[in-house]
């Protein structure tokens, strides 16, 4: 029998996603190896009665530069006792599998290390590489290298958003935007800085208060007065819903929100409207001070996961994938792989980027960085003091709505 290679896509979609698996397989292929693609993510490793196929050249070169996955996802995330009691050796065994390629964010990185280090302590001859993909961009590649499928979103993303901008200036009005990114809002950056938004909403800008909802409506609001000094009458303003995800429970409860959680902890965002919340909360504030604007909500999201990947996307991922191979033939496991500027490829090991819970820790908007930093100097408004006497025709406290002072920078 042909050595094999299995693949299994985790978390949730990213463009890109066929564009790996399916140039991992046209890579192997061409070498000489059988490919086997598995559907269900990590629950198919944990079953006895796994769904697979065989990937061939023509389905991979059907699937490759479409976007969603053409292998089933799964968010499943198997217990010690699954490990100990469930895990499918003999899938390995009877397909003469010699690599196990899994595809996801930080949550799939985090079992591809619990995996390598079972496989390692069982002494089960089976490599496992990790490709990092989320549109969230939030694993830690070095030089601030992006993950898949954050390009092909954020230019979705920003062509919404553009709309959306063109939208509050015809109009006359406010659009109030939320952006997909559950602890890090390099996403909603990306778009508000892309479309020149008035003012973008992230978590990592509270490091030096904490985050309320209050603070995130007197940020909203010291955009739109500012604007209203300048003579402009409309904006949008982008808000990361990883915002919620920092949220103290007394926030939320005292705001009239319900949030549920998943299985591992996390706030279920994608079952709340944060726009739709964060556009009832202001048009209270409005009422409060007299304010005369009209809003709108409008959700950045689910519809940005799917769409085909951009140019940037398709090469990326198919270095991605090609690195796979190159690693994999040096004997390299247990690892990630990273691809320069220069399309070389080289191994980061899961061990080295676990923290003591053997969990990988998101990597965030550098808030200090160049990016973020000239973003909220030179494109985001909001008032300083030198609006105070200016803005007293709007409020009568201005200092309230001040950008630094609300955030203590």
């Amino acid at each position: 029998m042909k050595d094999s290679i299995i693949i299994l896509c985790g978390g949730g979609p990213a463009p890109g996603m066929n564009t790996v698996v399916c140039s991992v397989a046209k890579t192997f292929l061409n070498n000489g190896y059988r490919v086997i693609g598995l559907h269900g993510g990590y629950s198919g490793l944990f079953s006895e009665t796994p769904r697979f196929e065989e990937i061939d050249f023509f389905k991979a070169d059907a699937y490759f530069n479409r976007g969603g996955s053409y292998l089933q996802m799964s968010r499943f995330k198997p217990t010690d006792e699954d490990f100990e009691k469930r895990f499918n050796l003999s899938l390995f065994q009877d397909n003469n599998i010699k690599l196990l390629v899994t595809v996801g964010g930080d949550d799939t990185a985090s079992t591809a290390n619990r995996i390598a280090k079972f496989l390692g302590a069982k002494k089960y001859p089976i490599a496992n590489i990790h490709v990092p993909k989320t549109i969230d961009n939030d694993l830690p590649l070095p030089a601030n290298t992006p993950t898949f499928g954050f390009n092909s979103a954020k230019q979705e993303g920003a062509h919404i958003a553009r709309t959306i901008y063109e939208d509050a200036r015809t109009s006359g009005n406010w659009l109030l935007i939320s952006a997909m990114g559950r602890s890090a809002g390099h996403l909603a950056l990306g778009i508000g800085e892309a479309t020149h938004c008035p003012m973008t909403i992230i978590p990592e800008m509270f490091n030096k208060t904490e985050i309320s909802i209050d603070k995130i409506i007197r940020l909203t609001l010291s955009a739109i007065i500012k604007r209203k000094i300048s003579g402009i009458g409309y904006g949008t303003v982008v808000v990361a819903e990883g915002v919620f995800h920092d949220l103290s429970a007394e926030d939320i409860k005292s705001a009239g929100v319900s949030m549920t959680y998943d299985e591992h902890g996390h706030p279920e965002l994608g079952k709340i409207s944060k726009a739709v919340l964060f556009n009832e909360l202001l048009e209270k504030e409005f009422k409060k001070t007299g304010m005369k604007v009209k809003t709108r909500p409008v959700e950045i999201g689910y519809d940005v996961r799917c769409q085909d990947p951009i140019a940037y996307d398709l090469s990326y991922c198919s270095e991605l994938a090609m690195g796979v191979y190159e690693l994999f033939s040096k004997g390299e496991t247990g690892c990630m792989v990273y691809v320069d500027a220069f399309g070389n490829a080289s191994p980061l090991y899961l061990k080295d980027l676990q923290n003591e819970e053997g969990k990988i820790p998101p990597r965030r908007v550098d808030i200090d960085g160049g990016i973020a930093g000239n973003y909220y100097k030179h494109i985001c408004q909001y008032i300083t003091p030198a609006d105070y006497e200016a803005a007293k025709k709007y409020v009568s406290d201005p200092e309230a709505y001040d950008f630094c002072k609300i955030l203590g920078w």
